[in-house]
């Protein structure tokens, strides 16, 4: 297994505050799938990320939200 680190922006169709942010991950060597990696972004991140700047009583969809990503590599440190 490997660790990689992306480099990304998620923006809300809603709420106007972007998150820019990394994410690491571990695959198998080989091709990042970047359509995979979108969807593992907004799932373990950026829900819960505009959950804690809408608070309790907005519901998250993640179709609403779109992810960027602008850099992937393997992850060294």
């Amino acid at each position: 297994m490997i660790t990689y680190v992306a480099q990304f922006t998620a923006k809300h169709r809603i709420i106007q505050v972007e998150q820019n942010s990394i994410f690491t991950w571990h695959q198998e060597s080989g091709d990042i799938d970047s359509s995979l990696l979108k969807d593992k972004i907004k799932r373990e991140s950026s829900v819960h990320f505009y959950h804690l700047v809408a608070g309790e009583n907005y519901k998250i969809d993640p179709s609403d939200i779109l992810v960027t990503i602008w850099k992937t590599m393997p992850f060294t440190g």
